[in-house]
């Protein structure tokens, strides 16, 4: 069976909860059918037909292709409808509220992507002389200067890719601290149950070990375990903490958390992978903090999303400053120019990539913060609360927030809502993708029992989230009311429901034409 006859509807059925049948062409409405490449293309044609060149000798070697590829071939209408079919199965915050927690999935400003393409942004090479390149340069310093302002920390690492890479640079400094007041032998690395997962296998890429604190019943930090975790600190190093966490609470003790980790010998990093929802309206090293990264591409707008791009840039307190990676940006009489070697800075762990960052990024970050100024920044972070607070209003009557009181900027919900209905998280998801919209986070952070994790995030209207609110809240009365449909959902997807397990555990990578088989007559 094809990918594309897999799951389309072969008759009117009422369990499908849609009324539809099927169409000859394959095809609903507007949303076309399309096989796999393999499927409509033809080995024995392509979209461009050049004469072999005449007078020329291959130097290709003993490397010859000496038996055709196999490859399908399209003429160029067919290669664009391909594609162009394609993206329509795709869902994309263009089209519609992209609600994945943890994630801020944010619409992006037209502004900052006009910006980023701009000449000499888009075209500028790390192997250009800094002479050429002053301007971009120019853009990396302000920028940093916007995030230690914003932070209230003294200096800031540009270079880091991603979220993890920043986690990483934080960690690597504080590792180079430790061995340089001699205290190498601190390997313990405490955290929280409510931080990102990237956090305890960043400590132990960094050769720390990992001393999980359990949270508490209302989300947060456990303060006892985590003075009990105190009781002998010769051996802490540090403690990897995410505020907002994961379970979009803020946490109310971190700056006894701070306090109580320096009393111990230790350093604070904080991930700041959802800044987003405190931007403007708190200052990380005001709570004592040590480091902490900002993905550029949550906060401050960037495509997000299928691996890339990102950036993390990480703030240093005082203590971690000297130890920052290079290459970083010195004003000089003649100009700015990159310190990149050890022997100017001689306290560095090193170098976290081979050039300098991401001017994309770069480029749109700070498009977005001047943009905003500093009260729009501030208006982020409150508009990203309030929406998230609208949606856990909207749908606490229906489904069960997994911890009491307001949220920050995304609201979590258990299934407990769920009990003895027969419907579990997976099939919530499900009936969203029927309604329209790709599922919010599932089954995270673990320490929710069926987790659904919702970030609406700053740039969605009123209107927008009563139209997802309400998608939703029908979903949940169908679960309560035990629908059967929502087991069998989606129904109106391209593909049907799948079985996850089995196609995680033994995935179909390969395309193989079908065979077909004669069968004698009788």
């Amino acid at each position: 069976m094809t990918m594309n006859s897999t799951g389309r509807p072969t008759s009117i059925s009422a369990a499908d909860g849609a009324g539809t049948s099927v169409t000859v062409s394959g095809s609903k409405g507007l949303l076309q059918a399309e096989g796999l490449i393999f499927e409509i293309g033809s080995t024995d044609k392509t979209g461009v037909d050049l004469p072999r060149p005449k007078g020329t000798k291959s130097r290709l070697g003993g490397v010859t292709r000496s038996a055709p590829s196999g490859l399908p071939g399209l003429t160029e209408p067919e290669a664009v409808r391909h594609y162009v079919r394609l993206s329509q199965k795709n869902y994309a915050i263009d089209l519609g509220l992209f609600p994945l927690g943890s994630c801020t999935m944010k619409h992006n400003p037209r502004l900052n992507e006009k910006v980023a393409r701009l000449p000499g942004f888009a075209d500028v090479h790390p192997m250009q002389p800094q002479s050429t390149v002053q301007g971009a340069l120019e853009v990396i310093e302000e920028l940093a200067g916007w995030l230690m302002t914003l932070t209230n920390m003294p200096a800031v690492a540009m270079s880091p890719k991603a979220g993890a890479h920043g986690e990483l640079a934080g960690m690597l400094a504080i590792r180079a601290a430790l061995i340089a007041k001699g205290q190498g032998h601190r390997k313990r690395v405490l955290a929280p149950e409510s931080s990102h997962g990237t956090n305890p296998a960043t400590a132990a890429q960094c050769g720390f070990t990992v001393d999980e604190i359990p949270a508490a019943a209302d989300g947060r930090v456990d303060m006892d375990a985590l003075k009990a975790k105190l009781v002998d600190s010769s051996d802490v190093a540090g403690i990897m903490l995410t505020n907002p966490n994961t379970c979009g609470l803020f946490e109310r003790d971190i700056k006894e958390i701070a306090d109580l980790i320096h009393a111990a010998g230790g350093y604070f990093y904080c991930d700041g992978a959802n800044f987003n929802a405190i931007v403007g309206r708190v200052r990380p090293g005001d709570l004592g903090v040590d480091a902490m990264h900002i993905n550029l591409h949550k906060t401050f707008s960037t495509p997000h999303g299928g691996g890339g791009p990102g950036s993390g840039p990480t703030v240093l307190s005082e203590a971690l400053a000297p130890y920052a990676p290079v290459p970083f940006i010195l004003k000089t009489s003649e100009g700015l120019r990159f310190v990149e070697h050890h022997s100017e800075a001689p306290d560095s762990f090193g170098r976290m990539c081979a050039f300098h960052g991401q001017m994309g990024m770069f480029t749109r970050a700070l498009a977005y913060i001047l943009s905003h100024g500093a009260d729009g920044l501030k208006q982020v972070a409150e508009d990203a609360v309030l929406n998230a607070n609208y949606i856990l209003a909207r749908l606490k009557p229906l489904m069960s927030p997994a911890f009491a009181g307001y949220c920050m900027h995304e609201a979590l919900f258990s299934d407990a809502f769920l009990k003895d209905t027969g419907i579990e998280t997976i099939d919530i998801a499900k009936g969203l993708i029927d309604e329209g919209y790709h599922p919010m986070t599932m089954y995270f952070p673990l320490v929710v029992h069926g987790a659904m994790l919702i970030e609406p995030t700053e740039t969605e209207s009123k209107a927008e989230l009563d139209r997802f609110c309400d998608a939703l809240a029908s979903i949940a009365r169908r679960a309560t009311q035990k629908d059967g449909s929502l087991k069998t959902a989606p129904h109106l997807a391209p593909a049907k429901r799948l079985d996850e397990t089995r196609a995680a555990r033994s995935p179909r990578l390969k395309w193989t034409p079908e065979t077909t088989t004669l069968k004698a007559a009788e």
